[in-house]
């Protein structure tokens, strides 16, 4: 399978092969940079590397939604706290483009947080996920 350059640079920043704000900024400078589709990308990637596909609300989730490295009263972490996964990422899609720097930076970081631990656990010992076997050219 094939992955785009800004999934290359989504998981190298999830495994700290990319600094995180580098990444980010990597991302936004991207002359092919499409929100909605950085934000599909990401919204899959989360609940991909959430175990509990019940309600997606693990602990790991909610620590990773505690730590983002962003004020805790703006309105897409705010959004992530009260409402579920799917809920609020639904209305993170709705904000006005003037969210959209905050809401990539709050998904980038949950991805982060959440593929580490799925790194850390489950796929410990080997997994089969090609992004999680990539290697610098």
């Amino acid at each position: 399978m094939i992955i785009t350059q800004q999934e290359q640079i989504i998981n190298k920043i999830a495994q700290d092969k990319i600094e995180f704000n580098l990444g980010v900024q990597m991302l936004l400078e991207d002359p092919e940079y499409n929100f909605k589709e950085l934000l599909s990308t990401l919204k899959n990637y989360i609940f991909n590397s959430i175990p509990d596909k019940a309600d997606y609300n693990t602990e790991t989730y909610q620590k990773a939604i505690n730590t983002i490295p962003l004020k805790p009263t703006y309105t897409p972490i705010v959004l992530l706290k009260i409402f579920s996964a799917r809920i609020a990422f639904n209305k993170l899609a709705e904000l006005p483009e003037n969210e959209n720097e905050k809401i990539l930076i709050s998904l980038l970081w949950i991805f982060k947080v959440t593929d580490t631990e799925r790194r850390n656990t489950e796929c410990k010992n080997g997994c089969g996920h090609f992004w999680h076997e990539y290697k610098q050219p």
